[in-house]
């Protein structure tokens, strides 16, 4: 099993900046993806950004591209997204999750293994 305990949600006014971490520990794999989703309530789990853990590309959902940056610490085991120019439509709940192998898919139901979220709210 993987272990994700995401951190450093909040409430910041528009224009404001966050960073979340995602930690990870426990069963570890050869190659993996560790991507950020985000669900606003009565909306659907939508994907924000993921980056693979061996070679470090990245891929951002056209609605955060500019804004945020997904990055990786491997002697931490963590990997951040620093949110910039942040917008009340980027309120929801963060998570951050895992999938095996190299592809950086989008779709929520490609991860494996799923943190329990850290709230951002925006405020305008």
């Amino acid at each position: 099993q993987v272990q994700l305990v995401e951190s450093g949600g909040g409430l910041v006014q528009a224009g404001g900046s966050l960073r979340l971490s995602c930690a990870a520990s426990g069963r570890t794999f050869s190659s993996y993806v560790v991507g950020w989703f985000r669900q606003a309530p009565g909306k659907q789990r939508e994907f924000v950004a993921a980056i693979s853990w061996s070679g470090g590309s990245t891929k951002y959902a056209d609605s955060v591209k500019g804004r945020f940056t997904i990055s990786r610490d491997s002697a931490k085991n963590t990997v951040y997204v620093q949110m910039n120019s942040l917008k009340p439509e980027d309120t929801a709940l963060y998570y951050c999750a895992v999938r095996r192998g190299f592809a950086i898919g989008q779709a929520p139901a490609g991860y494996d293994y799923w943190g329990q979220g850290s709230q951002v709210t925006v405020s305008s």
